[in-house]
């Protein structure tokens, strides 16, 4: 759903968009992908991927298969996949994840541990020649 330059590929497979001028209280629990460019006071778990846009603001933990964040977040996250950490990003909380990125000029505060996720498996083609 994503390209490396850390925004979202394509809204069609988006479920919820929180825009830059909502502010949401309360927890929030789905399948789907989310976008949040607006402030989220309260926790965040889903099976799809989320995009935090560079103005958005999060107090919460973070659960989902990807994530790509260019906001700020106070809280722990915990992304099944890969997580990608935008030059803008300020995170105040612990890291659990599969894979990561860091882009130069991000700020994180908290633990980060890599591996308690397993990554996708892919075949392997041998040679037996």
């Amino acid at each position: 759903m994503f390209k490396k330059d850390l925004k979202p590929e394509s809204f069609k497979d988006v479920e919820t968009i929180i825009g830059e001028s909502i502010k949401v209280k309360g927890n929030f629990n789905g399948n789907g992908n989310i976008i949040i460019d607006g402030f989220l006071e309260g926790s965040l778990k889903t099976k799809g991927n989320v995009f935090i846009g560079p103005k958005a603001k999060i107090s919460g933990s973070v659960e989902a298969q990807e994530i790509i964040i260019n906001g700020e977040i106070s809280g722990n996250l915990s992304v099944k996949d890969y997580l990608a950490i935008g030059e803008t990003a300020k995170i105040s909380g612990d890291i659990e994840c599969g894979r990561i990125s860091v882009d130069t000029g991000a700020i994180i505060n908290g633990k980060c541990q890599m591996g308690k996720y397993s990554p996708v498996e892919k075949d392997i083609e041998t040679d037996n020649k």
